[in-house]
């Protein structure tokens, strides 16, 4: 349970960092383009009048305080076509013609000298409109049989958006911290019950476990003795019949008692020749059923974990290949990198497809309906795995069903 609050945790923060993410681009990108957008127009400005704002007369000074309320804030008053804005544009044009000679049109800029605002516009002919050395907005074109090259500085018009920018940064990684530190007092809130309920089931799971136990091993005694007082009937049949089926319910139950106890002893296990001996013990049970087993074992591979955990887990799997095999099995374990890969494969009925279903407790598929099973083996294999730092997978493919562990 306590992983499931941290995978609740973990995608609920990487929900959060996409949709902030994603807001926070739209601001930004939108700013930066309306930007772009400003420097263009002034830029196609300049162009109309051959490369300079020198020759436009001067501007009628607007007394209409009504008109200039309705329309603040407009393109038409505060943006490119304002007699303040250009007052205070920052650029230089020159032209160029057929042979590449040069000629200043107009020059209103502290930032470069003319002759590196010369050789700045030179190294631009061949573009057309973009931005150069980061707060220089440019524009090619042509008049007549001449080329001109306008260069504006928005740096200052810039600067907003790189505060924005800059807050949006800070600002997105502080809310991140603020949600992870929130998720984490809301997920133990929230987790608590159900990790209660869950130490609750397993306590009842183990407690009925041990509480069938020892009715059936009275009974099945006083079964063996009547058989052997009285001979064997129907009705002991019976009772041994239904002994076996209540067995291997307690049996199932019994998978469930992994303890939550985070210091389980741990060994160092060859786990090749664990495998192979349990492998070989069920070889003539497969043999039996008319079932091809094949393995592909590495030797000498050492894990540390619990035995006796590992033992049942290595049980469970091979029970499911008995199970529910048509007419191959196979078995596999490697070194995969730094892991260590355990496979069982074995053919299917089952449709292609996820199949991780098959670890949820109480989970029976299609194949295995009228089986006697309770759902509980593969969700033992599961916590097992998960109590040695592993993760389990599993799928069907092309008429095989293919469980993966990874330790």
């Amino acid at each position: 349970m306590n992983k499931a609050r941290k995978k609740f945790i973990i995608y609920a923060e990487c929900a959060i960092f996409v949709l902030l993410t994603l807001l926070l681009s739209v601001i930004n990108v939108v700013n930066f383009t309306m930007v772009s957008e400003d420097a263009d127009r002034i830029t196609e400005i300049i162009a109309s009048k051959k490369g300079t704002f020198e020759h436009d007369a001067p501007a009628e000074p607007n007394t209409n305080r009504q008109q200039f309320g309705k329309n603040k804030g407009t393109f038409e008053f505060m943006g490119p076509d304002s007699p303040e804005l250009k007052a205070s544009t920052r650029y230089f044009t020159f032209s160029f013609n057929e042979e590449g000679k040069a000629k200043k049109i107009a020059f209103n800029i502290s930032a470069v000298t003319e002759e590196e605002a010369e050789s700045w516009a030179r190294s631009l002919i061949n573009q057309s409109t973009g931005w150069t050395n980061v707060n220089y907005r440019y524009r090619v074109y042509e008049i007549k049989d001449k080329t001109y090259v306008t260069v504006i500085d928005q740096g200052r018009e810039l600067l907003p958006s790189y505060r924005i920018l800059l807050i949006s940064i800070v600002g997105g990684a502080v809310l991140l911290g603020l949600s992870l530190i929130i998720l984490i007092f809301v997920g133990k809130k929230l987790f608590k019950p159900l990790e209660e309920s869950d130490r609750k089931q397993k306590q009842f799971i183990a407690n009925a476990e041990r509480d069938f136990k020892m009715p059936l091993t009275i009974i099945n005694a006083n079964t063996e003795l009547l058989e052997k007082e009285h001979g064997q009937s129907e009705q002991t049949k019976i009772i041994n019949k239904q002994i076996r089926k209540m067995t291997a319910l307690v049996k199932d139950l019994s998978v469930l008692s992994i303890s939550d106890d985070k210091n389980i002893p741990v060994a160092k296990i060859n786990i090749s020749d664990f495998i192979n001996r349990l492998i070989d013990h069920n070889r003539p049970k497969f043999q039996d059923k008319n079932i091809e087993l094949t393995t592909n074992i590495e030797d000498d591979i050492l894990l540390g974990g619990n035995e006796e955990i590992i033992r049942k887990a290595l049980i469970e799997l091979i029970d499911n290949s008995l199970k529910y095999s048509v007419s191959k099995a196979n078995f596999e374990l490697k070194r995969s990198k730094d892991r260590i890969q355990i496979r069982q494969i074995n053919d299917t009925t089952l449709p292609n497809g996820s199949a991780d279903q098959v670890f949820d407790r109480f989970t029976i598929l299609s194949n295995a309906e009228g089986a006697n099973n309770a759902g509980l083996g593969l969700s033992y294999v599961k916590d097992a795995v998960s109590a040695h730092n592993g993760r389990c997978r599993a799928k069907v493919s092309d008429g095989n069903f293919i469980l993966q562990i990874d330790l």
